[in-house]
């Protein structure tokens, strides 16, 4: 009797007809992957820069909680009120004292060096964030306009770009906070006011130069490429080509630069506080704490031990999610 012919097995694709390799043979099959996917598949495997987003989320987490914080120890950033109760007898601050509260100690004028911590990592992260996208806004912008149209454009604003790469920028930072803080009426007419609006619009604008000249270096090769002009053949316009083709392939570089720039802009603004010149007294930053702290350290160690080491792992975490993604968004380290 005929034997009847097996159905092809649904699952593994093997039958009676054919072989491996061949038709209706043995297959493996094949997972497609987006490109997204295929990002965190890569990144997962960079363990530092793992360590590095869950301390990034930690201090983003603190420095949106930091009132809460500070309500739930009962001191205020510029509480000086326990003066009394966290100095000597010299009338030096006492350190980490936890029957007190005062986890991290007391500064000179008795406050709370945790408490101040917490808001100092507001004050980095909120200049940080805004002056890198104020740089984004101005580079991105430049290099697409220079990288895209070349000739004349290019050259004007490639000279527009040597320029301020050329410009003396702790210098002129310090000088233009100055003298917009001098007074509460700031600069231009009251545009630009004493805070961390104008700290950041001072930072943002001496940091867009070096995205520009990535984005730059990046388009002048993307133009070139053939689904731009197959995107031109087809009467796309030069705005949709450069916004709709040529960015989202440029954005690859920018997202790792974006990471990397972020902790120099962070130690930009605490170069400005330890100065003198950048957020207001009254609004508590790593920058001006070390400031405090550097006529008195050999005996309040913990005035700059703490906001020190928080300014250091805030900076080593951002450089290395940087140095994670550079890895994971280029294929030649794709293992």
């Amino acid at each position: 009797m005929a034997q009847l012919r097996s159905e092809p097995d649904i699952q593994t694709g093997t039958g009676e007809l054919g072989g491996a390799g061949e038709p209706g043979g043995d297959r493996e099959g094949v997972t497609g992957r987006s490109p997204l996917e295929l990002l965190f598949r890569r990144f997962r495997r960079d363990r530092f820069a793992l360590v590095g987003v869950v301390f990034i989320i930690i201090m983003i987490i603190l420095a949106v909680g930091a009132p809460v914080i500070a309500k739930l120890v009962g001191h205020a950033p510029n509480d000086v009120s326990f003066y009394r109760q966290m100095s000597n007898e010299l009338g030096l601050p006492k350190g980490p004292n936890l029957r007190l509260d005062f986890f991290f100690g007391a500064d000179t004028v008795g406050r709370d060096v945790f408490v101040r911590v917490m808001y100092g990592a507001r004050t980095s992260l909120t200049v940080a964030f805004v002056a890198t996208g104020i740089a984004l806004l101005i580079g991105v912008a430049i290099g697409l306009l220079a990288g895209f149209y070349r000739g004349k454009v290019d050259t004007v604003l490639s000279r527009a770009i040597d320029v301020v790469l050329s410009l003396p920028v702790l210098l002129l930072a310090l000088g233009l906070v100055s003298a917009c803080g001098a007074t509460q009426q700031g600069c231009l007419a009251g545009l630009l006011k004493p805070g961390l609006g104008l700290v950041s619009l001072v930072i943002g604008f001496f940091s867009w130069p070096y995205i520009a000249r990535i984005v730059r270096g990046q388009v002048l090769s993307l133009r070139e490429r053939e689904f731009v002009e197959a995107a031109r053949s087809q009467g796309a316009g030069n705005l949709r080509i450069m916004f709709r083709e040529i960015l989202p392939n440029v954005a690859a570089p920018i997202i790792v630069y974006t990471t990397l720039i972020i902790p120099n802009n962070i130690l930009f603004e605490a170069a400005l506080s330890f100065l003198g010149v950048g957020v207001p007294d009254t609004t508590p930053s790593w920058g001006r704490m070390l400031n405090d702290a550097s006529q008195i350290f050999t005996v309040a160690w913990w005035m700059m031990l703490f906001p020190g080491l928080f300014l250091f792992m805030t900076t080593l975490a951002f450089n290395l999610v940087g140095d994670g993604l550079r890895d994971a968004l280029d294929p030649r380290t794709a293992r």
